[in-house]
């Protein structure tokens, strides 16, 4: 399969995620779960569910945003008090998928992307109908955010 074709499998993977039901974190995280071959799946789609919606529907950091961090930790990240140089490239690899996903959107925070004035709703998720998905561009912004968090990684085993 070529580098494309894996691109938009992935891609697709997160999109169809989405449309199954799974909130943004797990969607996106789920179309990665192949690169965490350590992480129990159950677990990680559970650590990943309170991130929709911008955070519990805070409507805070997108939830794609978050997940795109979440591998990122996984893959990169430490697992000790560490107060030193691999938080600090840690941090740069996830300042960096910030701002491809703020470069492409405009924002990363939720309510902004998509275009609602209060800060926080209720806790109760919409029905996901054809009029939401109609209304949301939460599928696309999973399936850009597979993109970046694709070309990012290879970028990284290139590097």
């Amino acid at each position: 399969m070529s580098e494309d074709n894996e691109r938009a499998s992935r891609k697709e993977i997160a999109m169809d995620n989405f449309l199954k039901g799974y909130n943004c974190t797990q969607s996106l995280i789920l179309a990665f779960e192949d690169l965490l071959p350590d992480a129990n799946k159950k677990e990680i789609i559970c650590m990943a569910s309170g991130f929709g919606g911008g955070m519990g529907r805070l409507r805070e950091v997108c939830g794609t945003v978050s997940g795109m961090f979440l591998v990122a930790g996984l893959l990169y990240g430490y697992d000790g008090p560490e107060t030193g140089a691999k938080k600090t490239e840690l941090y740069t690899k996830i300042q960096e998928l910030a701002h491809r996903f703020e470069e492409k959107n405009g924002s990363i925070v939720c309510r902004e992307l998509l275009g609602l004035s209060t800060k926080e709703e209720p806790p109760i998720p919409e029905k996901r109908t054809k009029e939401y998905y109609k209304k949301r561009p939460c599928k696309e912004l999973v399936g850009m955010a597979a993109e970046i968090l694709e070309d990012f990684i290879l970028e990284m085993e290139g590097a």
